[in-house]
């Protein structure tokens, strides 16, 4: 389990692997939803994620792979691409400022 402080957010990474473009689309619900938050929302490589990362989100069987990526940075395994309850929990958190364990 690890804290989120939603108020310390500004880079949040949607890790990927698959090619198949369900992780760029939620990139982009990510990006419409943060919109006001001023968070960045970028989708990278999970052997690339960025080392400025504050949050990643990604499939649950790249979790582990991306936390040896990217060591100390919250790791948000999800199991769907639209709709997951933990990525909803993270959206939720960063935009009223709230912590969250995820």
């Amino acid at each position: 389990m690890a804290t989120i402080d939603g108020s310390s957010i500004k880079k949040l990474i949607v890790a990927c692997d698959a090619g198949m473009g369900s992780s760029v689309m939620l990139a982009g619900t990510l990006k419409k939803q943060l919109a006001k938050t001023g968070v960045t929302v970028e989708h990278s490589p999970v052997a690339n994620i960025p080392a400025d990362a504050d949050v990643v989100v990604t499939q649950a069987g790249l979790a582990d792979r991306a936390r040896s990526t990217v060591p100390g940075v919250p790791v948000v395994p999800f199991q769907l691409f639209m709709g997951d309850p933990a990525v909803t929990k993270v959206v939720k958190a960063i935009q009223s400022g709230e912590t969250v364990e995820v």
